[in-house]
């Protein structure tokens, strides 16, 4: 019998998101956030080292036997909302859930050890755009080696240890080193994806792939809702800000009657945004109903947070256009989120055939 979740979040939940909170302000500075855009080293090398070292956080979903903090979905999903609030630069999403899941699904103690102690930062090598139970590449495997590449893999280029699905159904692991990691052309600045190309690579065979990759990206679906409310948050939060102090004809701009049903409108989406999102983190938590409740909130999720970063923008007027404000990088990260996992589309096509209300 299922029970009713509890969408509130805890003492514990709001002790943890004042830490991270005050942890990420410590290192907050959007003028190094969009000059290290500009720069061959997009990652906020200092957070992650933060938020490794200082509090564990790389290690939540490990379990404590392997010196992780045997966290749940939940707590996860707050760490994620912080971070989208700054649509921070550090491989979180990437790592400490996706490939952690990944391993997890393997049974790969020892490298889920290195994450959770932050020696290693891992990227599962399937394209950021896969949505959950969808098909996906993979790489030739010839006398015990791995040959082929595999394009639009995030923080790739970050990551100490790849996880790489290969056509014999197994996910390999391997170092980073071993293979020939291209940056490529990433619309979000702070999550840049690359090309894995392996030419011969000598690899670990951690598992069967499909079931530890269609776990991993449930997982990265449905907390990458939490990313995208933080990210709606702040653009409402600021966009309320910056209009009680723009003035025109001697009044707030925040004043006017059709600004204030803009907002009112957004505030009800992003709401609305908290409980799908916050739905999903606690179905993942529990296990129930878990595949419905990710698709529902990837489907509401995408949108909003594009339309929350859009408005941020126009309602900044022409301060919001200038590349010297970080508005046009939470629009970049809302974008890119809006594909990331699967496409809200993909996700209502999911829902419609795992509710049986299919299309006529």
């Amino acid at each position: 019998m299922s029970t009713q979740p509890d969408l509130l979040y805890s003492q514990e939940e709001e002790a943890l998101r004042a830490a991270v909170r005050g942890l990420i302000g410590d290192h907050a500075d959007p003028g190094a956030a969009i000059a290290r855009t500009e720069s061959d080293a997009p990652h906020d090398v200092a957070l992650w080292k933060a938020l490794t070292d200082g509090m564990g956080l790389a290690g939540l979903l490990v379990p404590e036997e392997l010196d992780g903090q045997g966290a749940t979905f939940r707590e996860v999903a707050v760490v994620l909302e912080e971070l989208g609030r700054t649509a921070a630069a550090v491989p979180f999403l990437t790592s400490a859930v996706v490939a952690t899941e990944a391993l997890l699904e393997c049974g790969a103690d020892d490298l889920l050890s290195a994450l959770a102690a932050g020696h290693d930062v891992a990227a599962l090598c399937v394209p950021l755009h896969t949505a959950p139970g969808a098909g996906f590449p993979t790489v030739r495997v010839e006398d015990g080696a791995l040959h082929g590449e595999l394009a639009g893999i995030a923080d790739a280029a970050f990551a100490d240890t790849l996880l790489v699905p290969a056509s014999d159904g197994a996910l390999y692991g391997l170092a980073a080193s071993r293979a020939d990691v291209v940056p490529q052309t990433s619309l979000d600045l702070t999550r840049p994806v690359a090309r894995v190309v392996l030419d011969g690579a000598r690899a670990r065979r951690l598992g069967d792939a499909e079931p530890a990759v269609r776990r991993a990206l449930r997982a990265g679906a449905g907390l990458l809702a939490s990313e995208q409310l933080g990210l709606a948050e702040w653009a409402l939060t600021e966009t309320v800000r910056y209009l009680k102090e723009r003035k025109q004809f001697n009044r707030p701009v925040g004043g006017f009657q059709a600004v204030k049903h803009r907002l009112a409108q957004l505030w009800l989406e992003v709401v609305n945004l908290r409980a799908a999102a916050r739905a999903a983190a606690d179905a993942l938590a529990t296990g129930e109903d878990a595949d419905i409740t990710v698709a529902v909130a990837q489907a509401y999720a995408a949108p909003v947070a594009v339309h929350a970063a859009e408005e941020a923008l126009q309602l900044h007027g022409g301060i919001g256009m200038t590349w010297e404000h970080p508005v046009h990088l939470y629009l970049k990260r809302a974008k890119a989120d809006s594909i990331a996992y699967g496409t809200a589309g993909a996700h209502r096509s999911a829902l419609a055939g795992l509710v049986d209300l299919q299309a006529p």
